[in-house]
């Protein structure tokens, strides 16, 4: 048999692809998988629309990304963080933020340099430091608050830390890291010459806390790379339109190697992703009434149920502990959810890069219609199960 390459090989089907296929199968309520189940506005397809009817709009995109997206994005950047970027230089369009991670990891990493990311984590990180032949550097969130400890974190800076993953707001915990938190990490990053990559996706989706993003806090503008999308603040997640900000020189080395990967950006939707950018503030308003009603929905209706649930500070994820009784691991009660109650979530070992770590989490995803919640909740088992 011909081989194929080693770290790719030995890459597992995501938990994410076997809860959906179970939940299909067993015609169970999806609460698991982390996307909308329903469009964005109407006025924003319009705009794709439109731009599809326009000439040349449908044909390849500067590699870059197209010039007007790079300037509303430097405008969004002023306006709600204060923080300036160069849109000719320090802003690439890229493939979703899964991309910009991916081509931070590819192209800022020689290999056997160390990266560091908070557990649990976003399953992407992981994949892409080990394509770029990085190491794996954990610090563990600690339940419930997921707060970690300096001295933990300063334990895994070596002389090889090239990088930190910062996810804030934090999926899969819900977490808004705090000032104390962006400021130590800012400290030890310059302390120890090593570039931040901060995923942002989530910045809109907060809720009683407001999302602080790292920029604001120090002059991180030569070790720090910005990563957002429209996916989640716009529900689009199909359309994949993702960037990364920051220094030039950084920036330079993610394109060369985007240019090779994708070349570049679905156009008609750049179109209309820097069209919309700018008329976004009553939007943002709505975004997070109606996401709060959403959380509310979950995590009240839970409780009532018996269950023991976490309301997230941001993210339209909440962690639900499973009930010390339960003798099983968090894969099990999610398997015995889907297959005798009909309802799916996802188990928060997943998140950690030791699938076997002992989790007494499971995630589920109110980024859905109401009515699909409220289907979720009356599934829930008030005994839990056996």
């Amino acid at each position: 048999m011909i081989s194929v390459n080693q770290t790719v090989n030995n890459f597992q089907e995501s938990i994410f692809s076997t809860i959906t296929k179970l939940s299909i199968e067993n015609e169970a309520t999806n609460l698991a998988q982390g996307f909308p189940d329903f469009d964005g506005p109407a006025w924003i397809i319009d705009l794709a629309y439109k731009a599809m009817s326009e000439d040349k709009k449908n044909q390849y995109a500067p590699s870059m990304g197209i010039l007007p997206l790079r300037e509303s994005l430097s405008q969004h950047y002023q306006k709600y963080y204060g923080v300036n970027y160069d849109p000719q230089k320090e802003i690439l369009v890229t493939n979703g933020a899964t991309e910009a991670i991916y081509l931070a990891c590819v192209s800022l990493l020689n290999p056997g340099d160390e990266v560091i990311v908070f557990a649990p984590f976003y399953d992407s990180y992981a994949a892409s430091i080990q394509m770029a032949q990085g190491q794996i550097k954990v610090v563990n969130l600690q339940a419930p608050n997921f707060s970690f400890d300096e001295d933990d974190l300063k334990q895994q800076i070596s002389q090889k830390t090239k990088m930190l993953i910062l996810n804030s707001p934090h999926n899969p915990t819900g977490k808004i890291f705090n000032k104390s938190e962006l400021a130590m990490i800012a400290r030890l990053a310059k302390e120890n010459d090593f570039i931040i990559l901060s995923d942002e996706v989530y910045e809109f989706i907060t809720f009683e806390k407001n999302f602080l993003p790292i920029s604001q806090l120090e002059d991180l503008r030569d070790r720090l790379v910005v990563i957002s999308s429209i996916g989640k603040t716009l529900s689009f997640t199909g359309w994949k339109i993702g960037w990364a900000c920051g220094p030039q020189n950084l920036i330079r080395a993610m394109h060369l190697a985007h240019q090779f990967i994708v070349f570049c950006v679905s156009h008609p939707m750049q179109v209309a992703v820097a069209a919309a950018l700018p008329q976004l503030e009553v939007y943002l308003k709505d975004l997070k009434r109606d996401y709060l009603e959403k959380r509310n929905l979950l995590t009240e209706g839970l409780r009532k149920r018996g269950a023991n649930i976490l309301s997230p500070e941001g993210t339209y994820f909440a962690l639900c502990k499973i009930g010390d009784d339960y003798q099983g691991s968090d894969l099990d009660f999610c398997f015995e959810l889907i297959k005798e109650h009909k309802l799916a979530a996802i188990p928060m070992s997943a998140f950690y890069l030791n699938s076997q770590v002992p989790s007494r989490y499971i995630r589920f995803c109110f980024a859905k219609n109401l009515k699909t919640i409220i289907e979720g909740v009356a599934k829930f088992p008030t005994l839990k199960p056996t």
